[in-house]
């Protein structure tokens, strides 16, 4: 009884008795929570146009942020490097669409979902064949300075990328919401095979959905690569996305939303306040162990559909 009250009941009488400190804490993982959404609208977006999950997103997160900054290291300006990564994004999409969602229409996802894996172990491979496999360091100009708002600290690369994060999720959310291409999306993500019948251009949407997951990709890289330097395991970083979307829902814009915030802010608190019971480290583990709890009561996510099927 004494080791419970030591492990959670301790904690818990910590934030109590000091509520600015938690705030503190609670912000830092809302910021955090938004960078998590962001990747994982990467794995929403071509989940719903393709039926399969994007092993390979945190690989073209990495690719895409090595493109940038090796663009910048050969002398080329921010901008011009943002636009040509990007470009080089797009027509990885392209070479994607042709190559490898072509030949694979209407297969069974296990099948779309290996030839992603193998996407992954190019993209890594080639990657590194290109720009090489040492840390770039990344700065793009945006302070690191701690700032003081309303008695609470906020780092202020921390807040200026929560919101270049929030604006392209808000405008990811209205586009696929509010847009024909977003109601085409999403009737290809039910039926590849009624929606060819009705007109819908299976292969252009499907560029289009590959092409605003790697600009998605490149934003999110460029935020982590300044925050933690361009190296391979950001590739790792980015697969935090995997528990967001278990939690929100694999087909939910709102849900990847909601459940990088649920995600940013748990393994912030657990880190602080729980982190010295387990050892330490908590931070890398909890939002997978949060996942598996949840698949017990809620698998489909909470904002997923339950699925059932008659046999």
């Amino acid at each position: 009884m004494d080791l419970l009250a030591a492990v959670f009941l301790a904690p818990i009488a910590n934030m109590a008795s000091n509520p600015e400190f938690v705030l503190e804490v609670v912000i830092g993982g809302l910021l955090a929570g938004v960078m998590y959404s962001l990747v994982a609208l990467g794995f929403v977006l071509i989940y719903k146009a393709s039926g399969v999950f994007n092993f390979a997103q945190g690989t073209m997160v990495l690719f895409a942020a090595l493109t940038f900054v090796g663009l910048i290291e050969r002398g080329v300006p921010i901008w011009g490097a943002f636009v040509i990564a990007a470009a080089v994004m797009v027509l990885l999409a392209v070479v994607v669409e042709r190559l490898m969602l072509r030949p694979l229409v209407n297969q069974e996802q296990i099948i779309l979902f290996m030839g992603t894996i193998g996407l992954a172990f190019f993209l890594d491979g080639f990657g590194q064949l290109v720009w090489g496999a040492d840390v770039h360091p990344l700065d793009i100009g945006i302070p690191k300075a701690p700032l003081i708002i309303g008695g609470v600290l906020v780092n202020e690369f921390d807040l200026v990328a929560a919101a270049v994060a929030a604006s392209l999720v808000a405008a990811l959310a209205l586009f696929f919401q509010r847009t024909p291409i977003g109601r085409a999306l999403r009737a290809v993500a039910d039926d590849h095979q009624a929606a060819q019948s009705v007109g819908i251009p299976l292969r252009s949407i499907w560029v289009i959905v590959w092409s605003v997951a790697g600009v998605v990709g490149l934003v999110a890289g460029i935020m982590w690569g300044s925050n933690l330097g361009v190296q391979f395991s950001i590739s790792l970083v980015a697969l935090k996305a995997l528990p967001v979307l278990m939690l929100g829902g694999f087909t939910s814009v709102p849900g990847a939303i909601v459940g990088g915030l649920i995600v940013g802010v748990g393994e912030k608190l657990a880190e602080v306040f729980w982190g010295s019971a387990f050892g330490g480290a908590i931070e890398d583990w909890f939002a997978y162990a949060l996942a598996l709890v949840f698949l017990l009561f809620r698998p489909q996510g909470l904002f997923g559909e339950r699925i059932i099927e008659r046999v």
